[in-house]
């Protein structure tokens, strides 16, 4: 490998890491979306051949399209669809990044459906995108927990550590206001080993929320037994400790959140690497 391409290694990563952890936060979510930049940026990422990065664009898209402000504007983004069939059919692409692009696919391809009205074009529409998925629906599961601890993003960044490092997590979001973060994972992924992750961090405890026959929400706490868990080898730490401290993480999050002309700067900084 020549030098010049490792030197390009670390700059994308750490931009598609820097855009992940903005679009983390909901604030955030409808500026970057707007930026010229940034879309056409991360549709680039999807096609690039280091996979911690193809995942953590991934992330970052999978975040942006929990605002559903945004899902049209991204479907109708030159490249997007396109894109994601392709992370969905490539051979060499992991399983986990493969489930996650299909996820988006979905809510991407499912955006208009309620404006329509139409129950028929909905459902072929539907009928369409399980036969593109195939059976990749039955292959996960979603998991919704309650983390005793999770009380700001220094916090979240720990937990989103955690978790990315275990092989089976597809995706996850947080709901920062209910202490909650909902995580998709694969089907033969024990749910136990997600609270071991969490316990791991020392300052959060995870219970699992559950509906009883009722209809009632209930908080079921794990097993105090550590589940072994499979470490996720095909990526990364995403945020090595001398980097990246969650300190001026935290502090670029919250300036995004809170100034958004501040975000806007910093969104071109990375349009402008983008665009190189």
């Amino acid at each position: 490998m020549s030098s010049a391409t490792m030197n390009e290694e670390p700059d994308a990563l750490s931009v598609v890491n820097q855009l992940r952890d903005l679009a983390a936060d909901p604030l955030n979510r409808r500026a970057i979306v707007q930026d010229q930049g940034c879309l056409p940026g991360l549709i680039l990422f999807m096609d690039h051949p280091n996979p911690p990065v193809v995942h953590s664009a991934l992330l970052a898209l999978r975040y942006l399209a929990e605002c559903r402000a945004n899902r049209e504007k991204m479907k109708g983004e030159l490249g997007m669809m396109l894109s994601l069939q392709n992370v969905i059919q490539k051979t060499t692409t992991p399983g986990e990044t493969k489930l996650l692009a299909s996820e988006i696919y979905d809510i991407l391809q499912s955006s208009n459906m309620a404006d329509t009205g139409s129950v028929n074009e909905m459902n072929s529409r539907r009928r369409k995108a399980q036969f593109f998925l195939g059976t990749t629906n039955k292959r996960a599961k979603t998991v919704v927990l309650h983390i005793d601890g999770l009380d700001d993003s220094s916090r979240r960044n720990l937990c989103e550590e955690a978790l990315l490092k275990i092989k089976g997590v597809i995706s996850f979001t947080f709901q920062m206001a209910v202490q909650r973060c909902v995580v998709r994972i694969r089907s033969d992924l024990k749910a136990e080993a997600l609270a071991t992750a969490i316990a791991s961090t020392k300052v959060m405890k995870a219970q699992q929320v559950v509906k009883s026959e009722t209809g009632e929400e209930m908080l079921v706490p794990f097993q105090d037994t550590p589940v072994e868990v499979e470490q996720n080898t095909d990526l990364p730490d995403y945020l090595p400790e001398d980097e990246s401290p969650i300190k001026e993480q935290d502090k670029a999050v919250s300036r995004v959140g809170s100034h958004p002309e501040g975000g806007a700067s910093w969104l071109s900084t990375a349009a402008n690497f983008l665009s190189r």
